[in-house]
């Protein structure tokens, strides 16, 4: 069995910056390709980042590229999303996702394990 447990969410400004943490529980860990989806009320979950198991390539929504940095640590079963410059079209719920096959897919139905979502929310 294999748990997604998100963190990190919360009330930041605009402009300023949150790191989101989502920690992989199971009795293995294996090469998942993670990613970060976030779903603002009344729209559809879109894809906002994702990172091969070793690190690179990783790949981005261009609505946050330049802004949002994906990584991970594998000895720590963790993968964090740093956002900068947040802007209040940034906020959402955002979900950490896994998928078992290596490469990088933008498709949330590609995407076999899912966290209960952290919520960010930016000020204007």
């Amino acid at each position: 069995q294999v748990q997604l447990v998100e963190s990190g969410g919360g009330l930041v400004e605009a402009g300023g910056s949150l790191t989101l943490s989502c920690v992989v529980y199971g009795r293995t860990w294996n090469p998942f390709t993670m990613g970060w989806f976030r779903q603002a009320p009344g729209k559809d979950r879109e894809f906002v980042a994702a990172v091969v198991w070793t690190g690179s390539p990783t790949g981005y929504a261009d609505s946050v590229k330049g802004r949002f940095t994906i990584s991970r640590d594998n000895a720590k079963n963790t993968v964090f999303l740093q956002m900068n410059s947040l802007k209040p079209e940034d906020m959402a719920d955002y979900y950490c996702a896994a998928r078992t096959y290596t490469n990088i897919t933008y498709y949330a139905n590609d995407y076999l394990y899912w966290g209960q979502g952290t919520q960010v929310t930016v000020s204007s």
